[in-house]
């Protein structure tokens, strides 16, 4: 494959998040971090690009957490690609304070939950499910318009930045 055509591919498969489509995400991670008693929860793109935040997240940089937890998820589908699954769709990840529940959403978005001891991994896991199926419903709804985005130009150098904002962090 060139250039030409990967960042051709590249321009399809990006995903594009208008206002209307950030309010109704956000609207899914309030009544997220409301009903489970979490800190915070954010939808990154799989790319490490962060889509919507919500919730207490100031003692934490949260374009460093986006890029990480994509990074997660990449090396978590070649452990599951290695064991014979197609993938993982959730994760977990526990420590002495806090806690972050990831779940994979529409194969283009991880649902990352960040939660502490005041609330439990059931009540985590059961809201994030839903918070998932009502975000792909967003995201399916976003396609039956149509999407008015495969004009709008993606700059040359997106995959480069990409990669380089993750080198820059594993420097």
């Amino acid at each position: 494959m060139t250039k030409i055509n990967e960042n051709e591919q590249l321009r399809v498969d990006r995903l594009i998040f208008y206002e209307e489509d950030v309010a109704s995400i956000q609207g899914v991670l309030g009544e997220l971090v409301k009903l489970s008693g979490a800190k915070c929860a954010l939808l990154v793109d799989k790319e490490g690009h962060l889509v919507a935040r919500t919730g207490s997240v100031r003692t934490f940089d949260t374009d460093t957490i986006s890029a990480l937890v994509a990074g997660s998820f990449a090396a978590t589908r070649e452990m599951a690609r290695l064991l014979g699954e197609s993938e993982f769709s959730v994760m977990f990840h526990q420590g002495q304070r806090d806690n972050i529940q990831l779940n994979l959403v529409n194969d283009r978005t991880i649902l990352t939950v960040i939660f502490d001891e005041q609330t439990t991994v059931g009540m985590v896991r059961l809201y994030a499910s839903e918070a998932s199926r009502q975000l792909t419903e967003v995201f399916e709804e976003k396609a039956k318009k149509g999407d008015a985005s495969a004009s709008v130009p993606m700059d040359d150098d997106y995959d480069s930045s990409a990669k380089q904002r993750l080198d820059s962090l594993f420097s």
